[in-house]
Formats: C-alpha cells, sequence, structure tokens
C-alpha cells in the first residue's frame, strides 16, 4: 500500500492559548489541517490560519455532529481527530509517520496523558486513557451522548493500537476543572432529559459516592497527592449534579403535564 496522505481535523472555540502548541505539534505529520470554528471571539482562527491549517465557521451544534460535520472539510480520508488542548508527543510522532508508510489496520488507538495543574496524572482512571483517534473516516462516525463523544468503526473494522502518549493539557487549576465539569454536568442532564432516561434516588445519591471511591481508592488517586483528591472529588460532584439537574427537569416536566 502507498504512503497515505492524512488530514488532521479539529473543532475549536476560543482556543487561542491552545492552538499554537497543537497545531506546532503536527507539522510533521499532516498533509491538512482543518479547523471547524464555532465562532471565537479571540485568535483562534487567525493563529490556526497562519500556521497553515484551512479554518471553517459554523454554530456550535453540539461535540457529535460538530466533530461529525468537521471530518466533512477534510481532504483526505485518513484522519487524526485532535482537540485543541491536545499534542501527540514524539514517540506518537514517529508511530503515525511509520503507519502513514503502512496503513494496514481501520483505526488506530493510543493512551492521553493528561496534566492536571501542571501535574501528570497516571493514577486515579486518568491513565492509560485509550483513545481511537486514527481512522479510515469512510468506515465510522461520531457517537456518544454529548459532551463525551467517541468514535464508533464499523462492524469489522480492524483496530490497532500505537506506542507512545497524546498529551492532553487539560485543566490549569482546580477552579478551570470545576467550571468545566458545572458545563458538562448541565449539557450530560440534558442529552439524558432528552433520551428519556431517569434519575432515580439511587443514581442520585449513591453514584457519586462510588464515583469518589473508585478513583481516589480503586485506581489509586491517593498516589497524586492532592491533585488525586481534587480529581475524585469534582468527578463525584458531576455525577451528583448531574442526576441532580436531570431529576429537577423531569420534576418540571411532570407539573407541566399535570397542569395541561
Amino acid at each position: 500500500m502507498p504512503e497515505v496522505s492524512l488530514s488532521v481535523v479539529l473543532i475549536t472555540f476560543n482556543e487561542e492559548a491552545n492552538i499554537t502548541r497543537c497545531l506546532d505539534s503536527v507539522k510533521e505529520i499532516a498533509d491538512d489541517i482543518v479547523v471547524l470554528d464555532s465562532f471565537s471571539v479571540d485568535r483562534t482562527c487567525e493563529i490556526a490560519e497562519e500556521k497553515g491549517a484551512r479554518v471553517f465557521r459554523q454554530a456550535f451544534a453540539g461535540h457529535v455532529q460538530q466533530k461529525n460535520d468537521a471530518l466533512q472539510f477534510a481532504r483526505f480520508p485518513y484522519v487524526l481527530s485532535l482537540d485543541a488542548d491536545e499534542a501527540p508527543d514524539d514517540e506518537l510522532k514517529k508511530a503515525i509517520l511509520a503507519v502513514k508508510k503502512n496503513f494496514r489496520m481501520d483505526g488506530y488507538c493510543f493512551n492521553r496523558l493528561t496534566s492536571y495543574g501542571g501535574q501528570w496524572i497516571r493514577y486515579g482512571g486518568w491513565y492509560p486513557d485509550k483513545k481511537l483517534r486514527l481512522w479510515d473516516r469512510r468506515k465510522g462516525q461520531w457517537c456518544g451522548t454529548d459532551p463525551h463523544d467517541r468514535f464508533e468503526m464499523q462492524e469489522g473494522s480492524r483496530i490497532g493500537w500505537l506506542p507512545g502518549n497524546l498529551l492532553h493539557y487539560s485543566y490549569s487549576d482546580r477552579e478551570a476543572h470545576q467550571r468545566q465539569s458545572d458545563k458538562f454536568s448541565e449539557s450530560a442532564a440534558l442529552a439524558m432529559f432528552r433520551q428519556g432516561k431517569s434519575a432515580s434516588f439511587s443514581k442520585r445519591y449513591l453514584s457519586p459516592v462510588f464515583r469518589f471511591f473508585y478513583s481516589y481508592f480503586l485506581r489509586a488517586g491517593f498516589l497524586e497527592g492532592r491533585a488525586g483528591f481534587d480529581i475524585a472529588w469534582i468527578s463525584a460532584m458531576a455525577s451528583f449534579k448531574k442526576y441532580r439537574r436531570l431529576y429537577q427537569l423531569q420534576q418540571s416536566a411532570r407539573e407541566d403535564a399535570h397542569r395541561s
């Protein structure tokens, strides 16, 4: 099989703090860079264009739909999908360059390593965070429940694994994590409500307890020190807030139905 050309595809919104690092990290492996932006008000688009990316704009349609829409702008069928706060390390870039010369599988997974307040997190359930991000886009699509998207390959697709890490520069501090968690909890609750899912007593009150216990004890989050505790606590509170909000939406729907 001849060497394939690779499109790197991102969706963005106000990512000027991250976009340079991300695009610089893929300049050796990308033959095409696509950025689908949700009308950023900072310099995200300007920086992306300066770095050689083809920039397109559309209103945010949800994580799943936005990422599927972004794929339509890729010049090539072989795609590496990244978030703006991610960057492949040198080992992963070397592996991707080798795969381009012999793309034997339909898709490839690799591990993601996350930085939390400048600390690389290897415990608490955050590593190895296996991601399927390199694939033939003709053989799958983005699925999942917003904001938790995932790429699903067609049945029978062959999936390989690559060494190295996708470096994820996530939260600068605990407050940034809390803000994002609250945003995602609201988004997840709305998505679950539209799907008709329920918020039982056990989900509202037992799920948060299990989430903390799993992250901090079962997955040894305590080995990360304060960061491990913060991650476990915010994860538990995210579960509580998600199901509490879902319960509130269900109660409001019942009251509206009763009044009508």
